[in-house]
């Protein structure tokens, strides 16, 4: 079966809907605007419930049907980027510094599509839940949501999510079972040595040599340490000293860097390997490291049964289904409200696209009857009318 019917025509109406939050884009949680015009089309499409402030400036909204008291969850990300947008759309961002450059704009309208469609046809027995939520792309509105009781006070029983996926046509999807995406921790190492003139380094501890060594040594971790059947990356982003001249050797040089893993027992590994080389390293140099580490977003872990129904969902509106996806490095905060309840998140194509996070990315505005379908499809298979 083909995207739904009444999708279809909805479809220019969600375009709208996506444009205007294209243009006025909203960061982490301050997305008041968003939040706003998100739970009055809420009320106007009838839903029994519509609370916001949850997880600081989320929304939720509730559409019950028939008499079980079966809970499934659907959730969008709501906030942008803090970057500057070169698409030179005619609704490209109005705001300076900011710009829906990961499709969250697509994501709300989406499930504002479903819950128009739901709202309307009511063909399902229990009570969906939607999650519209704010302050993914750093700030784990997730896990914000999750703690002002997004699951508990609904009760829910199950939740999905999904997100574009450039590079794959429009119409497909992929998933797996298992780990998706992989978790974020974040590592910043400061070395402290001995500065001085850069023409007497005998009289110094040369901090700059010291991090470099460190930069080397901490590469070989994932090589060295990692099983060579799990996965692992290990990326220094910044390399940064006190001095800008060509005669200076440093007092001080910091590093700043990512640690991206799969499974609890390679990130604890992970962890303590870095501070362990760090410190070593330094130290041979005569220099020190201070290490801290920081836990980012964990990975995103599907659960089995419920990759299967989402499979299924999408089978049914979708051109074709990579039911077994290969994981990939980037996080989501959607993990959060994995370890909270069983779920599924899953990839929707975005076409021949830029990158996520590139200033001339734009979602595909043709792959939103595919997404509002998924799902509308999938409340109806999951809380079937007796």
């Amino acid at each position: 079966m083909p995207i739904k019917n009444r999708v279809a025509e909805l479809h220019g109406e969600i375009t709208e809907w996506r444009h205007d939050f294209h243009q006025h884009p909203e960061v982490m949680f301050d997305v008041h605007r968003t939040a706003g015009v998100v739970a009055e089309k809420l009320r106007a499409f009838g839903c029994d419930e519509v609370v916001e402030g949850i997880g600081i400036t989320g929304v939720v909204g509730t559409i019950k049907a028939g008499t079980s008291d079966r809970v499934i969850a659907l959730r969008a990300d709501m906030d942008a980027l803090p970057m500057d947008e070169i698409t030179g759309l005619d609704y490209a961002s109005k705001t300076p510094g900011a710009m829906h450059a990961c499709g969250h704009d697509g994501h709300t309208a989406m499930l504002l599509g479903a819950a128009k469609y739901l709202a309307e046809t009511r063909n399902f027995d229990g009570t969906v839940v939607l999650l519209f939520q704010p302050a993914e792309e750093g700030g784990g509105g997730g896990l914000k949501m999750v703690e002002d009781g997004c699951m508990d006070r609904w009760n829910v029983d199950e939740v999905y999510g999904l997100h574009n996926a450039p590079g794959v046509p429009v119409g497909e999807f992929a998933i797996r079972p298992g780990p998706l995406m992989a978790s974020a921790d974040e590592l910043e190492i400061v070395i402290e040595g001995k500065g001085g003139h850069a023409a007497e380094p005998h009289q110094t501890i040369d901090t700059t040599l010291a991090a470099a060594h460190v930069v080397v040594a901490l590469n070989s971790i994932v090589s060295r340490n990692v099983d060579p059947v799990k996965q692992a990356v290990l990326t220094i982003a910044t390399f940064l000293t006190e001095s800008d001249t060509q005669n200076v050797i440093p007092q001080t040089a910091k590093l700043r860097g990512t640690v991206r893993c799969f499974e609890p027992e390679v990130r604890d590994l992970m962890e303590a390997r870095v501070k362990a080389v760090a410190e070593a390293t330094a130290a041979a140099y005569g220099a020190t490291a201070r290490v801290d580490y920081i836990r980012g977003y964990p990975p995103t872990v599907n659960s089995v049964a419920e990759t299967a129904h989402a499979v299924e969902a999408a089978r049914a509106v979708g051109t074709k289904v990579e039911a077994n996806t290969a994981p990939i490095m980037p996080a989501e905060d959607f993990s959060y409200m994995l370890e909270a309840r069983p779920g599924a998140y899953i990839f929707l194509g975005n076409g021949d696209s830029q990158a996520c996070h590139h200033p001339a990315y734009d979602f595909a505005d043709e792959a939103a009857p595919y997404g509002t379908s998924f799902f509308a499809e999938l409340i109806e298979r999951r809380l079937p009318r007796a």
